[in-house]
């Protein structure tokens, strides 16, 4: 493998989904019903990751903090960090002011092993690690936010899976989605990046609405939802 194949599985995938390839990495396709091409890579290497996905340098431009500001959380409330990978969001959350309840999916065993170890490390007691599936995120409860950071791009079957989603919000749940832009440094090729009406598209056939859209990323769109 040549530098430039390192750095491009490192820096393009996007730091999201760990989604398990039907064969082999870097393959997409377009789903059954119409849903927008996906992007299909294996994240089995917590160790390895973390060094791009928990770079400080990333806060830069991910902006943990005020992302998770505008989600307007409030004491007792729960949130699930579909895609958490190393745990980036799903850490900084649980520290934040109102220390929510905490559920960081991840579909491959050894983030969620990763996650759940990082946080006992840390004393978090409000960080639960769930081992999730590629149709659905296993998740025990019903929470009040759901948020999915760099990963909408990696899930197949997406109008399928927002829909069985729906079930695990509560009632006046919001769905949050954060994803790359087409043309911003890093992240996924433009071919898996969307527009915020393809987005809203393919979740408003999955029964959401659009609430609320936030543009200080740099290079991310920022998209709430609720259910209709």
């Amino acid at each position: 493998m040549t530098k430039r194949h390192a750095f491009f599985l490192v820096a393009v995938i996007g730091l999201g989904y760990s989604l398990r390839p039907q064969a082999q990495q870097g393959q997409h396709g377009q789903a059954p019903g119409g849903d927008l091409p996906h992007m299909e890579h294996r994240f089995d290497n917590p160790e390895v990751s973390a060094k791009s996905f928990d770079d400080p340098a990333r806060d830069v431009w991910q902006m943990p903090a005020r992302v998770i500001a505008a989600l307007n959380l409030r004491s007792g409330q729960s949130v699930a960090d579909i895609g958490s990978g190393t745990g980036y969001f799903a850490i900084a959350l649980a520290k934040g002011p109102t220390a929510p309840r905490v559920y960081a999916v991840d579909i491959e065993p050894a983030m969620v092993a990763y996650v759940r170890q990082r946080a006992e490390k840390e004393g978090l007691t409000n960080v639960f690690a769930v081992q999730g599936a590629g149709d659905r995120t296993n998740l025990p409860e019903s929470v009040d936010v759901v948020l999915i950071v760099d990963t909408y791009h990696h899930l197949p079957n997406r109008v399928a899976y927002f829909t069985a989603l729906k079930q695990r919000l509560k009632p006046s749940g919001r769905l949050a989605i954060v994803d790359f832009r087409k043309g911003a440094p890093g992240g996924p090729p433009d071919e898996f990046r969307f527009t915020p009406e393809q987005i809203s598209g393919e979740l408003a056939r999955a029964g959401f609405t659009l609430q609320a859209q936030h543009d200080f990323l740099p290079r991310q769109v920022f998209l709430v939802y609720q259910v209709k």
